[in-house]
């Protein structure tokens, strides 16, 4: 049976998620007319605009003048006094340019963020998580090494974690263009956040019949299928499988990322500083 077409649409407002002015609107008026002007360097295309598929009631325009008065505050970054060059360009990059917070925040039912910036949400359209960049339970940085974060950013790939799925795109097509005092600028504003508070702890399952039946087939597709690379404890084997037990993308409070890995895996990205990827698609096309 063939399987249904994938919802394309998002749940809230396409305008937040295409177009992130929420956050671009702290970009500088000189950055965003040397945009406009790389922009015009473009070779022109003829293309008909498809029609709007936004469904009802987020199709209704004149709707976004109450939104932008609820939610939107224009206004470009200042930077702080108090702080280094390096964090205050880090910041302008990270809540402007970077629109970081447009994935990594959770938002109410008409698509506003809510909460602490940066504090993590599930990216509706995608069916990603995005962690929280401010606790290092999920994504928090606090405690990594600068060179160890701007590797992340620029390559995909660290000593301590990777990015895959929606981040391994950004990283892919964005960030490992920046230069290297763009990348340790954004580093060092990240280490620097303050940390939130830890989630509230999971609490397992009651353990009923079907719930057992239900862990002793994992423990066979798991014994079966990914035993082998990932060890029997899932400790993984260093430079080669990525540990599983106490992983921070699979104990985070959302399953998400740890299904979208198991159906689609979570591969790096292949960068210029990454390019082992690169050469092993490569080969699988021989």
């Amino acid at each position: 049976m063939a399987r249904p077409a994938r919802r394309q649409i998002p749940r809230w407002p396409a305008f937040i998620s295409t177009f992130p002015y929420t956050e671009y609107t702290k970009v500088t008026r000189d950055d965003s007319d040397a945009i406009f002007a790389y922009l015009q360097t473009l070779p022109a295309v003829s293309q008909r605009n498809p029609p709007n598929r936004i469904s009802f009631p987020y199709g209704f325009r004149p709707l976004l003048y109450v939104w932008r008065a609820l939610y939107f505050k224009p206004g470009v970054y200042q930077p702080q006094a108090a702080r280094s060059d390096a964090w205050n360009r880090g910041a302008y990059l990270v809540q402007g340019l970077g629109h970081c917070n447009a994935c990594h925040a959770t938002r109410n039912a008409l698509g506003a963020a809510r909460g602490a910036a940066l504090g993590g949400g599930q990216i509706e359209g995608l069916n990603w998580y995005a962690p929280s960049l401010t606790s290092r339970r999920e994504a928090g940085s606090a405690e990594w090494p600068v060179d160890d974060l701007v590797r992340l950013l620029a390559t995909g790939v660290s000593p301590r974690a990777f990015a895959s799925g929606p981040m391994a795109e950004v990283v892919r097509q964005s960030l490992q263009h920046l230069t290297g005092e763009d990348l340790r600028a954004m580093a060092v504003y990240l280490k620097s956040l303050p940390e939130s508070g830890p989630p509230a702890a999971a609490t397992g399952p009651v353990l009923t019949e079907q719930i057992q039946k239900q862990l002793g087939q994992g423990a066979r597709i798991y014994e079966k299928h990914c035993e082998d690379c990932h060890g029997k404890s899932g400790q993984g084997a260093p430079g080669a499988y990525p540990p599983l037990a106490g992983n921070r993308g699979v104990v985070l409070p959302s399953p998400l990322n740890a299904i979208r890995s198991v159906l689609n895996g979570g591969y790096p990205p292949s960068t210029a500083g990454n390019p082992a990827l690169t050469a092993c698609r490569r080969l699988r096309r021989r």
